[in-house]
């Protein structure tokens, strides 16, 4: 007797069961063939279970439905069955917590989804949703299986509401390890944190042959939707790295920061880095004048535990950053202008970028520190034809819908709508520092005096020494460090050097603050 793969088998009583049972486990283990094995390697890529063994705890993988094989027939199907269907699914830990995981085996079908492969990956969302643990895809697809026609598309849209329902219960990462194409693209674009590999993933609605016969662009898979493209252009993946095993091995990272789900809190992890240590270097990293640039992540590194902190969307809307780090082992989410990239401001992509940063901190307990330093909205015909009304309405939005811990320390300019909008305590910041190099205003103190001395200045004998005169005493008025703290309007001045104690004083007073949001359906946030 054999079984359909062609295992030899003896199965007259139950070591003979059991002997059936172990080839068959071996022949999953080992995939298709040597052959189909060699050509993945030829591209780069690492197979499905190497990919794996990379992410989870050594040896703490449990898969579900190994044996799984569709039913479809017709073009051939029938005589193709093989165990898995194209798709890896089971648990296993990270750093000793649970993680569910499916991964596409491309040396199945071309890792493309047919109906038996789509419910593998519907079991173990639905394990993971009510398990409470992060959910893993690692993606190396051909899209729908052609063969199964309408069913193959079904299972996507399973797959999407799955992906909807588990958002903002558990974290959601998709890793993308090859191609992606279509529809299938939508998954995860509807999860929490989208990583890519250089040269080997993509990721497209229509591919460049769709591209070149609609519109004559000629253009290459990864100039289309390689890594670097989403990383920096369109914004659609949060991380990019040079090969597979530094990619899995900050997934591991990332999961380190995160909560298992959205009643749980980040966890937390003793620090040897002294909550009370002062940083004495920030009084040289931010220069006084306004107009110099720095580098905000300077100023970062001598806040958190140990000076690390990984960034999110680091090449992508570059004026702000987002970043999630650790303040006395405590995980928070850090948003902050970046004066080295167009002065700070706020654009249409920085407003996105970190609008769902926010939400994302917000629904996994995570609480914000907000560093300011910003100039103002980006001016200009595109952004307001871009809608930046409505794209920064997104970051005021979640702002304002977040109930964690928020501190906001302002480090320099906070000049008009832009301070509004980037936690301040009018919106609900629950803590909000100055140094003092401050300046509050409505706009810069040269605006400001052009508009409310135009008058003065032009009939001056000379209006230059008029203008900086008034520039002066408006400066003086109204842009002085102290002016907000008077009016109640930040709740102290303190010593750039030890923010970082205010900030974890602060963090530990919050740590059990409770707010309740009016009871709603879910609200219809600004798009």
């Amino acid at each position: 007797m054999s079984n359909l793969e062609g295992a030899p088998v003896e199965a007259n009583d139950v070591r003979g069961r059991v002997a059936e049972l172990h080839a068959i486990r071996e022949q999953v283990r080992r995939g298709p063939s040597e052959r189909a094995t060699q050509a993945q390697k030829a591209k780069g890529k690492l197979t499905a279970r190497e990919r794996i063994d990379l992410l989870l705890d050594e040896g703490s993988f449990t898969e579900v439905e190994p044996l799984r094989r569709h039913r479809a027939t017709g073009f051939g199907l029938e005589a193709k069955r093989p165990y898995t269907d194209g798709v890896i699914t089971g648990w296993g830990t990270v750093h000793g917590r649970t993680v569910f995981v499916y991964a596409h085996d491309f040396r199945i079908f071309g890792g493309a989804l047919g109906e038996a492969h789509a419910t593998k990956i519907h079991k173990i969302m639905d394990k993971a949703i009510a398990a409470g643990a992060p959910l893993v895809s690692l993606n190396d697809g051909a899209g729908a299986r052609i063969q199964e026609g309408v069913s193959a598309l079904a299972g996507y849209g399973g797959i999407f509401q799955r992906n909807t329902k588990a958002s903002g219960v558990i974290p959601q990462i998709s890793v993308m390890l090859g191609p992606c194409a279509g529809g299938a693209a939508y998954s995860p674009a509807l999860t929490d944190f989208v990583f890519m590999v250089r040269e080997t993933s993509q990721m497209f609605i229509t591919g460049p042959d769709v591209v070149r016969a609609v519109t004559g662009e000629e253009i290459t898979q990864n100039g289309l939707g390689g890594a670097d493209v989403h990383a920096e252009t369109s914004g659609v993946a949060h991380f990019a790295y040079d090969d597979e095993e530094t990619c899995l091995e900050e997934v591991r990272y990332l999961l380190s920061l995160l909560p298992q789900n959205n009643r749980e809190n980040p966890p937390r992890v003793e620090s040897e880095d002294p909550a009370d240590r002062t940083g004495d270097a920030l009084l040289d990293l931010v220069p006084a004048d306004g107009n110099r640039p720095y580098d905000m992540r300077k100023v970062i590194e001598e806040l958190v535990d140990d000076g690390d902190y990984l960034e999110v969307h680091e090449r992508w809307a570059t004026n702000i950053i987002c970043a999630l780090s650790r303040l006395d082992g405590q995980v928070v989410g850090i948003v902050a202008n970046q004066p080295q990239s167009l002065a700070g401001v706020l654009d249409i992509e920085a407003s996105e970028k970190a609008a769902r940063f926010i939400q994302m901190c917000d629904a996994f307990n995570i609480p914000i520190i907000t560093l300011l330093d910003v100039p103002g909205f980006l001016p200009g015909v595109d952004q307001e034809h871009g809608g930046i009304i409505r794209h920064g309405a997104k970051l005021l939005y979640a702002y304002c819908n977040a109930t964690v811990p928020r501190i906001s320390v302002i480090l320099r300019k906070a000049y008009g709508g832009a301070y509004i909008v980037m936690d301040s305590q009018s919106i609900g910041a629950d803590l909000t520092y100055a140094w003092p190099t401050n300046e509050i205003a409505v706009m810069g103190a040269e605006g400001a005096a052009n508009v409310i001395f135009r008058k003065q200045i032009a009939e001056a004998d000379d209006p230059e020494a008029m203008r900086a005169r008034m520039v002066k005493e408006y400066k003086a008025e109204l842009m002085h460090p102290y002016y907000a703290a008077e009016r109640g309007l930040v709740d102290d001045v303190i010593d750039p050097a030890e923010t970082r104690s205010v900030l974890i004083r602060s963090l530990a007073m919050l740590a059990s603050k409770h707010a309740d949001l009016p009871s709603r359906k879910h609200g219809n946030p600004p798009q």
